[in-house]
């Protein structure tokens, strides 16, 4: 009898428990909520153990945020026919990442390093300690772990609130906003509609997000609040210090028979002004192509690019996304020489 008992608990507590997910599922789904997958270790790590493709059948993409957002993945690869490895993350230089690619002496491909200046030109990004995380997670997971990234990957595919950045009791916890007492910032999360992640480590602004005009307004906010902490540019010897380790870290990969190209993807508003007045182009850009030898894409170079009003000042929309990544090709095989195997239709 007692045997009997515990089993009809345990069933009671099992259809509890799925009643409970089911109805989160379903609330999460009415409110427009996208499949998002956690852009943590081991989603960088399955992208990074695919650099080693032929040149001439991949790209590799490294840099910050807004690289994440204004890659089209889709739209690349279907006008290509070349597979777009995303291994650039938020917040973050690209740097860490070029120096482990290009330390990485079976790296030969192709190479797209974004451009946004607040965080390549700085001593470290914000969260350069995370990239480093995700770069020494690819070199030492198990067979375990990354049998487990196959699991989830499966379950994320089909359940909006796995996405533990924003759906876990902690996460949801951590996001609570508060209003700020004066002088005191208590915090200004990012809307979970601001950036879902697919599985190609594409960043998207969701629907509900592009006809929310406060929900772009919480974002811009971030960008331009009143005492947020500034790196100040480098300048001087420190400059001449990044400049110089950039340029050996592309050569190494040149060497190998790599191709690198920088990015500077758009921005607008109060955003690109203050981008423009901290980091003069001629200081920063320029001298980055002229000491690396490399071929660069400026988006105010080309009127298809160059006007876009970003939502929230500093990223693009998803249909703004499209226009980008086309265009980009273009420029790449009309004037910086660069072939895909896909004819053009």
């Amino acid at each position: 009898m007692q045997t009997s008992n515990f089993a009809k608990a345990g069933l009671l507590a099992i259809s509890i428990s799925a009643a409970a997910m089911i109805s989160w599922e379903i609330h999460l789904r009415n409110t427009g909520a996208p499949i998002s997958y956690d852009d943590n270790e081991a989603l960088y790590a399955d992208k990074r153990a695919m650099v080693y493709e032929p040149i001439d059948q991949a790209t590799v993409f490294i840099g910050s945020s807004r690289i994440k957002f204004d890659l089209d993945i889709p739209t690349w690869q279907s006008i290509t026919g070349d597979h777009a490895i995303q291994l650039s993350n938020v917040g973050s230089s690209p740097r860490p990442v070029l120096e482990d690619l290009a330390n990485d002496e079976n790296f030969k491909g192709r190479l797209i390093i974004d451009v946004t200046e607040a965080v390549f030109f700085s001593a470290g990004g914000l969260y350069d300690w995370k990239t480093r995380n995700k770069i020494a997670y690819y070199k030492i997971r198990t067979p375990t772990q990354r049998f487990s990234f196959q699991v989830d990957h499966v379950l994320e595919s089909e359940f909006v609130f796995l996405d533990q950045e924003y759906y876990s009791i902690n996460s949801m916890l951590d996001n609570l906003s508060f209003v700020s007492r004066p002088g005191v910032y208590s915090g200004n999360p990012f809307p979970v509609e601001f950036h879902p992640v697919s599985f190609e480590r594409q960043s998207f602004m969701a629907p509900r997000f592009m006809i929310d005009t406060s929900l772009q307004n919480q974002v811009r906010a971030v960008w331009t609040r009143p005492g947020r902490v500034i790196i100040p540019p480098a300048s001087g010897r420190a400059l001449d210090s990044i400049l110089n380790s950039v340029k050996f870290l592309v050569d190494k990969i040149k060497a190998r028979g790599g191709q690198v190209l920088f990015v500077r993807t758009p921005s607008s508003g109060p955003v690109l002004q203050n981008e423009m007045k901290r980091y003069p182009r001629t200081e920063y850009w320029d001298r980055l192509l002229t000491v690396t030898g490399c071929k660069g894409i400026h988006f105010a170079d080309y009127p298809a690019i160059a006007n876009f009003e970003c939502p929230e000042w500093s990223h693009l929309s998803p249909a703004q996304a499209k226009i980008f990544t086309n265009n980009m090709i273009k420029i790449l095989q009309e004037e910086k020489g660069w072939t895909f195997n896909k004819k053009p239709d």
